[in-house]
C-alpha cells in the first residue's frame, strides 16, 4: 500500500536533531527565517540543514510526520529580492514542531495555549509563534522556548 503524500506551502528544516516546519502565508518571511535559523545554529557549532523551501511533501511513517522536498526544487531556497540560492539539504526529516513567523505589533500579545497546526494528512504539529524583525534574534527566542530541543 502506498503512503499518501500531501504537498503543502512551507519550509522544512532540521535544527540540532529536531525537525521544524515554518508555516504562514506568502511573504510572511518563512524562507528568510529558515535561512537565518540554519545559519545561526551552524555558527553556534550545532547541526542544521534545510529539507525543503516553499513546497514540502508530507507523509506518515510509523505514526510520525515525515517531510521531504519535491525533486524539482531540491537544494534551492528563495532569498526574496535577490533570487534563488543553492544550499545543502537533507533528503528528509521527522517533523516535531511548526513555527509561525510573527511581526510586531503582536496581536494577540500571547499565542493561544497549546496551539497546533492541523495538517491535511490527519495529524497536527504543536506550533510556536516566533518573533521576527525584533531585537531578540530568532535562535535566541527559539532556544528560550525549546531549550531541551536545541541545546544552545
Amino acid at each position: 500500500m502506498t503512503t499518501p503524500i500531501c504537498n503543502i506551502h512551507g519550509t522544512a528544516m532540521v535544527l540540532g536533531a529536531t525537525g521544524f516546519l515554518v508555516t504562514g502565508p506568502s511573504r510572511s518571511g518563512k524562507s528568510a527565517l529558515a535561512l537565518a535559523l540554519i545559519s545561526e545554529v551552524r555558527r553556534r557549532g550545532r547541526f542544521a540543514a534545510l529539507i525543503a523551501d516553499d513546497r514540502v511533501d508530507l507523509t506518515l511513517a510509523n505514526e510520525r510526520i515525515v517531510a521531504r522536498c519535491p525533486a524539482s526544487i531540491r537544494g534551492l531556497i528563495e532569498i526574496r529580492g535577490s533570487g534563488i540560492a543553492e544550499v545543502e539539504t537533507l533528503p528528509a526529516c521527522v517533523l516535531e514542531w511548526a513555527i509561525l513567523p510573527v511581526r510586531a505589533p503582536f496581536d494577540p500579545r500571547l499565542p493561544p495555549e497549546q496551539e497546533e497546526l492541523k495538517l491535511e494528512i490527519g495529524r497536527s504539529l504543536p506550533m510556536l509563534r516566533l518573533p521576527i524583525e525584533t531585537p531578540l534574534g530568532p535562535v535566541d527566542a527559539l532556544a528560550a522556548l525549546l531549550p531541551q530541543k536545541l541545546g544552545l
